[in-house]
């Protein structure tokens, strides 16, 4: 009996240069999954959640068709949240993996979907974990499973989105509360935390090992432009 073909609702599949995180400025294929558990106030994808709709349908197969017809050896899956659709999520990331096509395989989650059985199941050592871990000016904070902390490696990455001081200051306390392998960034949210003030926070408090994550996308591109 043949295996149930594995769909996954779609935004969009794209290549362009990585916008943030260590990998920034290299090519880089986009998966783009439809479909978030959160609803951050400064999302800047809202036409990957509900009420827009999904822009199509794809199985595993179509996807991993698409994504290896550009030539780029990075790939990023993302969404929305990636993750959201458990051992569908995992099957497509295992398949991405298989093709042997990819140095990188980057994933980025919202912090609110629990890490470890993909972890565990998912073994090949070019698949690692952005996770997005949300501030109180998202208005999702406590929605976080803080238990991913322990469980990110040294490849990984940990992404706070800074809009204001109170959010700098929860960020740096979780730091200190969470103690983790994974490299943390601090990305600051344009119109409320100006890069040059969140660079002059993390000097005062001595956060030598933080990274400061700005969006090229957003400096080479128009902020709202789709596809880039």
């Amino acid at each position: 009996m043949s295996s149930p073909v594995i769909k996954l609702p779609m935004v969009e599949i794209f290549e362009t240069v990585e916008g943030e995180g260590t990998r920034a400025g290299f090519p880089t294929v986009f998966v783009r999954l439809f479909g978030c558990n959160l609803r951050c106030t400064w999302c800047d994808t809202k036409y990957s959640y509900p009420p827009a709709e999904a822009e199509f349908v794809m199985s595993v197969d179509e996807i991993v068709s698409k994504a290896t017809s550009f030539g780029a050896k990075h790939l990023c899956l993302t969404g929305g949240e990636p993750l959201l659709y458990g051992d569908k999520s995992a099957a497509l990331i295992e398949a991405l993996a298989g093709t042997g096509r990819y140095e990188d395989i980057h994933i980025e989650t919202n912090g609110a979907i629990e890490l470890e059985p993909f972890i565990r199941r998912i073994t090949s050592p070019n698949v690692r974990y952005i996770m997005d871990y949300k501030l109180p000016d998202s208005g999702e904070e406590d929605k976080m499973a803080t238990a991913n902390f322990a469980l990110l490696r040294k490849q990984d990455e940990l992404k706070f989105v800074i809009g204001s001081d109170r959010d700098f200051e929860a960020a740096k306390a979780v730091l200190e509360r969470y103690p983790t392998a994974a490299l943390p960034l601090f990305s600051p949210v344009w119109e409320t935390m100006p890069p040059a003030k969140l660079v002059g926070l993390m000097l005062e408090h001595g956060l030598s090992h933080v990274k400061l994550n700005m969006q090229l996308h957003k400096i080479i591109w128009d902020p709202a432009a789709r596809g880039v």
